[in-house]
């Protein structure tokens, strides 16, 4: 009877593994067709296979189309993954990098590096914005740390953690406002989220950092799958409870912290797609929902910056303004659900 429950699960993980694959293949041919310039399949074909092509279409194809297609899959796995680890840290379904504010404190950040250097006309790479945003997202990781030390009700704490975005955001305003016209558009571009402007040179800074962390972040399957069980449980069966959550704190913050550097503040991405996760899975096992968050944050931000680009083109929504249509009924719905079983 076990052996068959345990097939029937192994059939269903596959399953689910397959339609994110297949959405994810869907979509990736979808952005790519997308835009002021149709191009056929076989068109496609030949120039990401072979490389070959009219050159105004495989300039829009390779420069312009790949390079944000591949950041939206990227940083939004990224997201996906970071959001799951905040969750399994505080046990919290709502929490993550928005909510708790270390989105926003990234862009702080990166709002005051970019002002600051920009006025001494000094360019900012892209190992400067991470470190920027890495930093500002591990000092609101501090405060809801520290808040969460004095409060008892977890709703206490994600209405700390909004409180501490909103801060963050408006002193964002408040330097943007007084920055140099010529920096105001671009700061703003980027403040509302967006996966436009990418290079290749983005993309691999952005995969070597994130190939790391989530490495890393899958070989710790084990002790957090432990840790959800509770940290007596965890601690008894020989995890190093002080140090995996030092780990959580660190690969979450740094995997938010290279969203916003490259793509701005993203909302709601990382709470709704690990709840869709679990749900497609029927299962917690972080074995299986880490790389399903990863598939599944890429699905739903090629899907997001899909209708952002396309919706009223030429106009061109925020990516973050689509993600929190479609991720804020999923966050009602899971704290509905949540109030209901209590």
């Amino acid at each position: 009877m076990e052996v068959r429950k345990n097939h029937t699960a192994n059939i269903r993980y596959g399953i689910a593994f397959l339609i994110l694959i297949a959405l994810l293949g869907i979509l990736f041919v979808w952005n790519v067709n997308s835009g002021s310039v149709d191009l056929t399949i076989k068109e496609i074909y030949k120039i990401l296979i072979h490389k070959k092509g009219e050159e105004t279409s495989f300039h829009i194809v390779w420069d312009i189309r790949m390079p944000r297609i591949l950041a939206a899959i990227i940083l939004g796995g990224a997201l996906s993954v970071s959001g799951f680890l905040l969750q399994t840290f505080f046990g919290n379904p709502i929490a993550g990098p928005f909510v708790l504010g270390i989105s926003s404190g990234a862009k702080l950040m990166v709002s005051i590096v970019i002002v600051v250097l920009l006025e001494k006309r000094i360019l900012v790479n892209s190992f400067l914005m991470i470190t920027a945003a890495f930093a500002g997202a591990m000092i609101s990781m501090g405060f809801v740390l520290a808040v969460s030390k004095k409060v008892e009700k977890m709703s206490m704490l994600v209405i700390c953690g909004v409180m501490i975005g909103y801060i963050c955001s408006a002193i964002t305003e408040f330097i943007v406002t007084f920055a140099d016209d010529s920096n105001i558009v671009n700061l703003h571009n980027w403040s509302m989220g967006s996966f436009s402007g990418m290079n290749w040179d983005k993309i691999l800074v952005m995969a070597v950092v994130i190939f790391f962390v989530m490495v890393t972040t899958f070989c710790m399957s084990k002790p957090i799958s432990a840790y959800q069980m509770g940290e007596a449980y965890a601690k008894n069966v020989g995890v190093n409870v002080s140090l995996l959550r030092i780990m959580l704190i660190l690969l979450s913050s740094i995997l938010a912290a290279c969203v916003t550097a490259f793509a701005g503040p993203i909302s709601f991405v990382g709470i709704a797609v690990p709840h869709l996760v679990k749900s497609l899975f029927k299962t917690a096992k972080p074995i299986l929902v880490i790389p399903g968050c990863f598939l599944g944050g890429a699905v739903f931000c090629l899907f997001c910056d899909l209708i952002a680009r396309t919706l009223f083109a030429p106009t061109e929504l925020s990516i973050s303004s689509v993600t929190a249509v479609f991720g804020a009924p999923i966050v009602i719905y899971v704290m509905i659900r949540r109030q209901t079983k209590v």
